[in-house]
């Protein structure tokens, strides 16, 4: 376990790199939105399917812990330049 993931300590899930970023058809097939989910599989809904979030709200999500947290880079730093990056709002995209 890494300092990152001490019990107690919050983690942000975008700076670990299990989260990643996937277009979700929109509108008439040519558009999209940007979404994230958990590639190792650790955001479930209550009935098992799998839970995705909007891309512009990824750097609010935090849990306790996760045993497949892995960081990408210092929490800190990683997050500051993610949220500048980010879009302010759900966007539809066109391909």
């Amino acid at each position: 376990m890494s300092d990152n993931t001490r019990i107690g300590e919050k983690i942000y899930c975008a700076n670990c790199i299990h989260c990643k970023l996937v277009r979700i058809a929109a509108g008439n097939g040519s558009q999209y939105y940007l979404r994230v989910k958990c590639d190792a599989g650790k955001w479930k809904k209550k009935l098992g399917e799998e839970k995705v979030y909007k891309y512009f709200t990824v750097a609010r999500r935090t849990i306790d812990y996760c045993d497949a947290y892995e960081p990408m880079g210092d929490t800190k730093t990683f997050l500051k330049e993610l949220k500048k990056n980010l879009p302010i709002k759900d966007e539809i995209y066109s391909y």
